[in-house]
């Protein structure tokens, strides 16, 4: 188990240990995990879940028919509607382009199809392609604003090809209290997405992006 404290004591010994860069460092998790066999689609973990304090600004696309086309365009961060999806299912170069600048994409569920048709090869392999587990594929008639606004503290929590987990807990600009409270939450969550709990935990770690990692159990 990871606890705040435990959390709170790691920040402070690497914050005293890093070396000053040019750009903000990331704080990063990682989970090591044991005894699980990946091939297994039942032992795969792929989740989606919200963290205490957000710690960056999450891109938001909509792929939307008419019907939402007026409040994606309002709420999100960029709008294809449908009538474009041509235009990405042929231009591949350009279809990779939005794949790389958005964060999370919403796809009203109706043309989920059509979205997969010309989006599925870059968003796919990304693991970008609008998700249920998100609440990313949406009917025609609804109110994005609420979505988007979890999306921003939203972080994606996945292992289905390698025993490992490493996730985003913050950034250096933000309190050690906040980031330890996103440690110990992000710990609680991963653990009770595995079939074994925390017998499927080998250990984890805490790291800058440019450091080096310390143990944390």
């Amino acid at each position: 188990m990871v606890t705040k404290h435990q959390a709170l004591d790691a920040l402070k010994k690497l914050r005293t240990e890093a070396t000053k860069r040019k750009f903000e460092q990331k704080v990063e998790f990682i989970v090591n995990l044991k005894d699980l066999n990946l091939k297994n689609p039942d032992e795969q973990v792929e989740f989606f879940m919200q963290v205490p304090h957000a710690f960056k600004t999450n891109k938001v696309c909509a792929i939307v028919a008419g019907e939402l086309e007026a409040e994606a365009k309002k709420v999100c961060d960029f709008t294809i509607t449908q009538g474009e999806l041509d235009k990405y299912k042929n231009d591949q170069k350009a279809a990779k382009k939005i794949a790389d600048e958005y964060d999370f994409f919403i796809a009203q569920a109706n043309i989920m199809g059509l979205v997969a048709g010309a989006f599925g090869r870059v968003l796919g392999p990304r693991g970008k392609m609008p998700n249920p587990k998100a609440g990313c594929v949406v009917p025609p008639k609804s109110s994005l604003g609420p979505l988007y606004e979890r999306l921003q503290s939203t972080v994606k929590v996945s292992a289905k090809k390698f025993p490992v987990m490493q996730l985003v807990a913050g950034k250096e600009s933000m309190k050690d209290d906040e980031i330890a409270e996103n440690i110990a939450y992000l710990y609680n969550q991963v653990e009770h997405h595995l079939p074994k709990e925390r017998h499927n935990i080998k250990g984890s770690l805490v790291k800058l992006t440019m450091g080096k990692p310390l143990k944390l159990m």
